[in-house]
């Protein structure tokens, strides 16, 4: 059966083996397995954020981020990267990021875990491997997605990426997916030089599209309605009722669930990676 899920929605009975999803404030997830906790993208501090995006029209709700959280980020504009929040985790976990952009990390004091495109790292029982992803601002910041297994269940983070070639190559390396999280706030940049009438991440349509080429069964929705700033930062309308008739259209589970609140994962898990495999 196709449908929008929220926190709301039946939850299977958790074990210390499940794959456990929480949505973030922004573009963040966290991600528990045991007695691990990882998350990606988390955002505390939106103070540098205001001059281009403008104030949020919510408070954040907290990380929770207990002694030995590790952490992963897709790129370092800071509504991703999180300096002050970012050090802190690194003082008891690891922080991965790709390779390129170590040395942005290094300059932050920050000892970052570099990894290539493809290049799987076990933290705990999980494994995260970065795939290639696409930023408007070009070769001017790197990005990527990351993948996450554990348990039996696969997930991927997709970052604020634009529509891009690679999906159907990330599905035949990597998938199928259970839950693909997918920014779909279609954003209209127009500051520093970038500014163009064309969306600059990928609006609710395209995120869709892109769980479909992913071969994913869940969609969350990431990255929309907490910022909207005209005319430096504009975002699509409408947002949630598209992504949930486009994904309905492509019998896709559109997960659009509130910050802080549970993803859940699809009854049948998609993985068949034996990270135990993995140098």
């Amino acid at each position: 059966m196709i449908g929008i899920t929220g926190a709301s929605g039946p939850l299977g009975r958790a074990t210390a083996d499940t794959l456990r999803l929480r949505r973030l404030g922004w573009a963040g997830v966290e991600i528990r397995l045991g007695g691990v906790t990882l998350l990606i993208d988390p955002l505390e501090n939106t103070g540098p954020l205001e001059p281009v995006m403008g104030r949020p029209r919510r408070p954040l709700p907290p990380v929770d981020a207990p002694a030995g959280t590790h952490a992963l980020i897709t790129h370092v504009h800071p509504d991703h990267y999180d300096r002050e929040l970012i050090a802190r985790l690194a003082g008891s976990g690891t922080v991965g990021c790709h390779a390129p952009t170590a040395s942005t990390l290094a300059a932050d004091g920050i000892a970052a875990e570099a990894q290539e495109l493809g290049q799987p790292r076990r933290i705990g029982p999980l494994t995260v491997t970065p795939v290639a992803s696409l930023d408007w601002r070009g070769s001017d910041c790197d990005q990527v997605a990351w993948i996450v297994e554990g348990a039996g269940a696969r997930i991927i983070h997709c970052g604020d990426t634009m529509w891009h070639g690679n999906w159907w190559q990330i599905a035949r390396d990597h998938g199928p997916f259970d839950v693909a999280f997918l920014p779909v706030n279609g954003v209209v940049a127009r500051f520093e030089g970038y500014e163009a009438n064309v969306p600059v991440t990928m609006t609710p349509e395209q995120a869709v599209e892109a769980a479909a080429a992913l071969n994913a069964t869940a969609a969350c929705a990431i990255h929309y309605e907490l910022f909207n700033n005209p005319p430096a930062y504009v975002e699509q309308s409408d947002i949630a009722e598209r992504f949930g008739r486009a994904a309905g259209e492509r019998g896709i589970v559109a997960h659009l669930v509130a910050d802080g609140e549970t993803v859940q994962l699809p009854a049948h898990h998609h993985a068949d990676h034996d990270p135990d495999q993995l140098a």
